[in-house]
């Protein structure tokens, strides 16, 4: 599934981000709306997934499900979600909602018949270890399975057939009438993976690229991810060495992880796994640091490792929150886009510039891993793909650091956070400043950072790259010498060739609303066909590279 790995994605806990009650009064509440405020922050991080925790109407906390056709009326309704869902799209945004299919709560229609009918209730069957000869602590007069012991959660039987329909009814539900991409399967470790079977073949059906991936603490991942059940699943396992190799100071856990998944002979190789560093169940990254100066280290690594990553919402400003023994509210507050309690702006600034720089490196989406130099504070890995290197180089020191290694061909680094090069004749010394990292993409020396932003238009049902990086983020073609005398282009519907080697299609020349001027409206003909827009003169001109001039665009029909 080539969107998951173009992906930048974020998680969004909806009753916590919307400020809506911790009971639910069932007066119905379109909090969820205040995502359109957001849409402008997703664009500027490069997201272009977002994660929805629980949406589906719950008593409390959303994993305690009620109805899983309803949306949370302490959210909206099913038309106001319907209208949030075609809005992300329309914006270039993917959706992937919280399948919670391993337990109900208390409130769930068929519970509460088993309550009133008891041994009579045609229902009796839809859960686990039911037992009329027992009782709990609600006096129910009978007793039965919760997930985790918890008895506000009670487990259903996923080898009913009628429970089994009713859950992948609803998956069929949210992917027909809402036109979601994926879903995250919770305490998917407890469900039968024969459940997951029968899940991805539904879903395949109706939507062939649909991507389901699980919640899994511990565990072999290969057990649930597979050709025949899930196709990926949450990195708890670099979850814990990212933050951990920080606060020890010690880069060997984490490169041992990265290794000892994806290197050669990783066991994790097939999988591409969601990588995330906080989340709804655990502490915020930032009160996870000892020192919160590795903060941009640690979402570094997040960016260039194997996998798809994902921002928990909040979290790109380094807000803070820890669980308690009682609650994990503080992990999911209500945050307003104008009123983000003590920012960090330094964090959120970092990684917009990850989002920029993962979507643009094909060697970060597809790339092999491999440990080039591990010390304690420093460590450098590599990705690789196919006409594409990049060096990922960390320093957690509070001092700068000189590293060195051996480069596989080219001849320069160019670090894709600074702009800066490096020469790298098979062997670089790379510096760095305390607590700072570099994402450096080997080169002949053509190969230009170009760190500023263009406008794009949007493109109505395009999963538009809303901001990239550079028009050519692979190793540069050599221009054709320029000739004695070269003469301007004139700009028209057609197609060219940028200097650096990339085709694109004009679509028309129009003018600037501000400023009355002509620009140029392209799309790129690889790739994601992402839609340009060029002031004409800029377009047209001739330039000089390496002492030569050459036209920026050329015609090519």
């Amino acid at each position: 599934m080539d969107w998951i790995k173009e992906s930048v994605m974020y998680n969004i806990y909806p009753l916590g981000f919307a400020g809506a009650p911790r009971e639910n009064d069932f007066n119905l509440e379109y909090r969820l709306d205040k995502i359109y405020d957001w849409i402008d922050n997703f664009k500027k991080l490069n997201v272009n997934t977002i994660v929805f925790n629980p949406v589906f109407e719950s008593t409390r906390h959303g994993y305690d499900t009620i109805d899983y056709y309803k949306i949370d009326s302490r959210l909206g309704d099913n038309n106001s979600f319907k209208e949030i869902c075609r809005t992300l799209h329309d914006n270039g945004i993917r959706i992937i909602l919280d399948g919670v299919f391993n337990h109900v709560g208390r409130d769930f229609f068929a519970f509460k018949d088993v309550q009133q009918n008891r041994e009579n209730s045609q229902y009796c069957s839809w859960f686990m270890n039911l037992n009329f000869g027992g009782n709990n602590h609600y006096n129910d007069g009978f007793c039965y399975e919760g997930w985790a012991g918890h008895i506000d959660l009670v487990k259903l039987n996923l080898d009913n057939s009628q429970v089994v329909d009713h859950l992948i009814g609803a998956a069929k539900f949210w992917i027909e009438e809402f036109g979601i991409d994926g879903l995250r399967l919770d305490a998917a470790d407890c469900i039968n993976l024969e459940f997951f079977k029968k899940l991805r073949n539904t879903c395949f059906e109706l939507k062939p690229d649909f991507w389901l991936y699980g919640e899994i603490i511990g565990g072999d991942y290969n057990r649930w991810a597979n050709e025949n059940a899930l196709h990926s699943v949450t990195n708890y396992e670099c979850y814990k060495g990212i933050y951990s190799s920080h606060n020890d100071h010690n880069y060997f856990e984490i490169a041992h992880s990265l290794n000892r998944q994806f290197g050669d002979g990783g066991i994790y190789r097939n999988i591409y796994t969601f990588n995330f560093v906080d989340n709804h169940d655990v502490n915020r990254i930032a009160s996870m640091l000892k020192e919160k100066a590795h903060l941009k280290n640690v979402y570094t690594v997040l960016y260039t490792m194997p996998g798809v990553p994902c921002i928990y919402y909040g979290s790109e400003w380094a807000i803070e929150g820890t669980r308690t023994k009682f609650s994990d509210y503080e992990l999911r507050p209500c945050l307003d886009i104008d009123s983000i309690p003590n920012p960090n702006t330094e964090v959120y600034n970092h990684l917009c510039r990850l989002g920029k720089i993962r979507r643009a490196l094909p060697a970060l989406k597809f790339g092999s891993y491999r440990n080039i130099n591990i010390k304690n504070e420093q460590l450098v890995f590599m990705r690789a793909c196919e006409g594409q290197t990049v060096y990922v180089a960390l320093n957690l020191a509070s001092n700068d650091f000189t590293i060195d290694f051996n480069v596989d061909g080219g001849s320069v680094l160019t670090d894709m956070l600074t702009g800066e090069s490096f020469e790298a004749d098979g062997y670089a010394r790379i510096p760095l400043t305390p607590c700072s990292s570099r994402i450096l993409v080997l080169n002949d020396g053509s190969f230009k950072a170009e760190l500023e932003d263009e406008k794009i238009i949007p493109v109505e049902n395009n999963i538009n790259e809303d901001i990239i990086l550079s028009e050519n983020n692979n190793t540069a073609e050599s221009a054709e010498p320029a000739e004695t005398e070269l003469t301007p282009i004139t700009a028209a519907p057609g197609r060219y060739r940028h200097f650096k080697g990339n085709e694109y299609e004009v679509i028309a020349i129009a003018k600037d609303s501000e400023t009355l001027e002509d620009v140029v409206i392209y799309q790129a003909l690889y790739g994601g066909r992402e839609i340009w827009v060029r002031n004409r003169k800029n377009f047209e001109e001739i330039i000089e590279r390496d002492g030569k001039k050459i036209r920026r665009f050329e015609k090519i029909d």
